[in-house]
């Protein structure tokens, strides 16, 4: 489990964290917070070295994108999904955390 500020997060800029030995790329869209695996599924690069535009993030190599809600590719080339992790927020603290299935 990790904890971030929500203040800290700047709309459309995704930033780098490591989970429990992952990195994992934050991204907050309003007032929401997403967290999904820092590596884009195609090229091995970092996602939260790309932009993010409403639910999505995009590799900044090929242009893949990836739904934040669900880790799923929306474009080409990639073609295999990212994982999500657990967030949740409690005024500014946003926590994050492996899902059940990954601890």
């Amino acid at each position: 489990m990790l904890e971030v500020s929500f203040a800290s997060l700047v709309p459309g800029r995704p930033t780098k964290v490591n989970l429990d030995g992952q990195d994992v790329c934050l991204a907050r869209v309003g007032e929401e917070v997403f967290a999904v695996g820092d590596l884009c599924s195609h090229a091995d690069v970092s996602l939260s070295e790309g932009e993010v535009e409403d639910h999505f993030v995009e590799c900044w190599l090929h242009g893949s994108r990836f739904d934040l809600r669900t880790g799923e590719p929306e474009s080409f080339p990639a073609t295999t999904a990212i994982p999500v992790y657990v967030t949740s927020r409690d005024g500014d603290t946003v926590t994050i955390s492996l899902p059940e299935n990954r601890k």
